[in-house]
C-alpha cells in the first residue's frame, strides 16, 4: 500500500468469483441464441455482474462527473488553445451546452462537474433538478509548470485524491462515468504513461486539441523537459503529483473509492485512462472494475489501453474528451444488461437447443 504525506491508497479486493462466474455464463450461454453470437456484449454482461456480485444486474442513478483543472504547462504552448478555454467550457457544461452535456441529457445520466483546480473562479449555483451540478473541490487555480518544478506538492496531490474519494462517497447509484476537462491535459497524460510505463516520449504525443506539425514539436520538447526536470518521481503517486494535474489526480482518488465500494467504472479517453493508470498501480485490482468506453483518435490511447490490457467497447476515433465516448458507450451497458434480465432462455422460450449444449 502506498502513501503519500497524509494519502493512502485503500484497499481493493480481487473480485474473482468462481462460482459467480459460472452462473453468469450458463445464464449467457442459455439464452435463445447461439454461443457467442451476442460477441463482445456478453463479456459486457458478464463483467457488469462480476462487478455488482450479482447474477441480476442492475444499474442505478449512473453519475457522469467530469472533472476540471488547468496546467502550468499550457503557457508553453502544448495546446492549439489558451487556458482561458478551460473555465469557458466549464460555464458551457453547466449551461447544458457541451457534448457531454447533449449526451447525458439523451442517456438519462446525472452531470456533476468539478472544480479541481480552474484558473478562474466559478460561481457556485444551485442546480434545479435534472440539471448539471457544480462542487467546488479546488486544491489550487493550476498547477505549477511541470517543465521546470513539480506541478503540485506532496500535500496538494494528497488533498486532490482525498477530495475525489469524498466525491464518491457523497454520490448515489453504482455506476461512475469519467469526464475531464483541462487545456493541456493530454500533455499530462502522455507524461504519465511515459513515466510510469516506460514508454518512449515520441510514441505517447499527439495532437491533442489540435497542434500542428511545429505545435507537436514544441510540445515534446517541452515534455521532454518535464520529465527531465522530474526524473526523481518515478513511483506513481510521486508521478501524479509531479507532472500530473488536480483534476487527474481528483479523478484518481474518485476511481479507488468508486472501486472500493464496488461500482461500475466506465472510463473515457486518454486522460481518464492515465487516471486509471495511476489508481492501478497502487491498487491492481481497480481494473477488474473498469469498462473502457471508446480507443480515442490521440495516439497514447492505444498503448495505454494495452498497458492496462483493456479491450474498448468503441472505436469512434473520437478525441474530444469530457466524458462523451463513456457516455455513447453507456447504453451498451444497459442493454447487457437488459439481456440477462429480459431475453428467454431456451427452455422458457420451449426453443430446442443445439444438440449437446
Amino acid at each position: 500500500m502506498q502513501t503519500l504525506a497524509h494519502f493512502t491508497a485503500p484497499a481493493i479486493a480481487d473480485l474473482t468469483d468462481t462460482a459467480l462466474t459460472a452462473r453468469l455464463q450458463h445464464l449467457i450461454d442459455h439464452k435463445t441464441k447461439p454461443l457467442g453470437a451476442l460477441g463482445q456484449l456478453e463479456n459486457l454482461a458478464l463483467r457488469i455482474g462480476q462487478i455488482l456480485g450479482t447474477a441480476s444486474p442492475r444499474l442505478e442513478q449512473p453519475q457522469m462527473v467530469v472533472f476540471a483543472g488547468d496546467h502550468g504547462l499550457a503557457a508553453r504552448g502544448v495546446s492549439a488553445y489558451p487556458s482561458d478555454v478551460t473555465w469557458q467550457m466549464v460555464e458551457n457544461f453547466l449551461a447544458g451546452g457541451a457534448a457531454v452535456s447533449v449526451l447525458a441529457r439523451q442517456h438519462g445520466l446525472a452531470l456533476i462537474v468539478v472544480d479541481c483546480g480552474v484558473a478562474r473562479d466559478i460561481a457556485p449555483r444551485e442546480a434545479a433538478p435534472g440539471q448539471p451540478r457544480l462542487l467546488l473541490r479546488k486544491v489550487a487555480p493550476g498547477t505549477q509548470d511541470a517543465s521546470s518544478d513539480p506541478a503540485m506538492s506532496a500535500e496538494q496531490c494528497a488533498q486532490a485524491l482525498e477530495n475525489g474519494r469524498a466525491l464518491v462517497r457523497e454520490l448515489p447509484g453504482n455506476a461512475l462515468l469519467l469526464g475531464e476537462m483541462g487545456i493541456g491535459n493530454t500533455s499530462v497524460a502522455s507524461l504519465l504513461l511515459a513515466r510510469l510505463c516506460g514508454i518512449s516520449l515520441d510514441d505517447c504525443i499527439g495532437a491533442g486539441t489540435g497542434l500542428d506539425a511545429a505545435g507537436i514539436a514544441r510540445k515534446r520538447a517541452v515534455l521532454a523537459q518535464a520529465l527531465q526536470a522530474n526524473a526523481h518521481a518515478v513511483e506513481p503517486l510521486a508521478a501524479l503529483a509531479a507532472l500530473g494535474g488536480f483534476e487527474v489526480a481528483t479523478m484518481t482518488g474518485a476511481v479507488l473509492q468508486a472501486a472500493a465500494e464496488r461500482r461500475v467504472i466506465v472510463v473515457d479517453g486518454f486522460i481518464t485512462s492515465a487516471a486509471v493508470l495511476v489508481a492501478a498501480r497502487l491498487q491492481p485490482a481497480v481494473l477488474q472494475r473498469c469498462i473502457f468506453a471508446h480507443s480515442s483518435g490521440e495516439p497514447g490511447h492505444a498503448l495505454m489501453l494495452a498497458q492496462l490490457q483493456a479491450r474498448p467497447l468503441l472505436d469512434l476515433r473520437l478525441r474530444l474528451g469530457e466524458g462523451s465516448g463513456a457516455a455513447l458507450a453507456w447504453p451498451l451497458l444497459q442493454s447487457a444488461c437488459a439481456i440477462l434480465h429480459e431475453m428467454a432462455s431456451f427452455e422458457a422460450a420451449g426453443v430446442s437447443e443445439r444438440p449437446g449444449a
